[in-house]
């Protein structure tokens, strides 16, 4: 419960567009004195208009109140004192690539991140990265997205024998449908692990060290 609840905050929190003098530690004061209250209306008047999408009055009122050691517990934790919040904002194109801007003393202005073109931070840049690198056929980078456990033996002579073989038009076909879906698809992650599904098949991807490599798809 407690892990849904930092779900929805972190992801969906809205900082009170209604309000525009709040900032994001004021919301999340806001929130977290209604998650100690057991006032599940007023913490979830805070969310986003995606996250009442995504969950109904009745069901986060249910989560709070079948929790409430669990919600007072999470209250605790987001009344500490933390770092200064970071405000980013990403655009998406057309092919799904993510554009990810930082508020910087009152200037919105290009993270350092939107800088790698093969980032690996996230499993959609995972995923961006790795369609890039096979469009420029960069098969020395794409050994970056194998995961550890299939990399003996495999060098790039081996990926691009692969890629550009006997299967080279279904292997086209498969990025084809990767990038055309990649813009509005959702990504399912699960702790160190993360899947995408894309035309008639799924991407698998896990998380090794801190980077999101391609697992298998099919």
């Amino acid at each position: 419960m407690v892990r849904h609840l930092i779900l929805v905050l972190l992801v969906f929190v809205s900082c009170a567009p209604s309000r525009p003098t709040d900032d994001p530690h004021s919301v999340l004061r806001a929130y977290a004195r209604a998650l100690n209250d057991g006032q599940p209306d007023d913490a979830y008047v805070l969310l986003s208009d995606e996250a009442r999408r995504g969950i109904s009055l009745e069901a986060f009122r249910r989560m709070v109140r079948e929790s409430p050691e669990d919600a007072r517990e999470l209250a605790k934790s987001l009344e500490r004192p933390s770092t200064p919040p970071v405000v980013t904002a990403t655009v998406t194109g057309p092919g799904g690539q993510e554009l990810v801007l930082v508020l910087d003393r009152g200037t919105w202005k290009v993270d350092a991140a939107t800088v790698d073109l093969y980032a690996q931070d996230t499993p959609r840049r995972t995923i961006q990265g790795f369609a890039r690198a096979l469009e420029r056929r960069r098969y020395d980078v794409l050994l970056r997205y194998v995961p550890e456990a299939h990399r003996e033996g495999l060098d790039a002579a081996k990926l691009k024998a692969a890629w550009e073989g006997p299967e080279k038009e279904e292997m086209q076909r498969v990025l084809a449908a990767v990038k055309q879906t990649l813009g509005a698809a959702r990504i399912e992650e699960t702790g160190d692990r993360a899947s995408m599904a894309y035309g008639a098949g799924t991407m698998l991807l896990v998380r090794e060290r801190g980077l999101w490599k391609i697992e298998n798809f099919d």
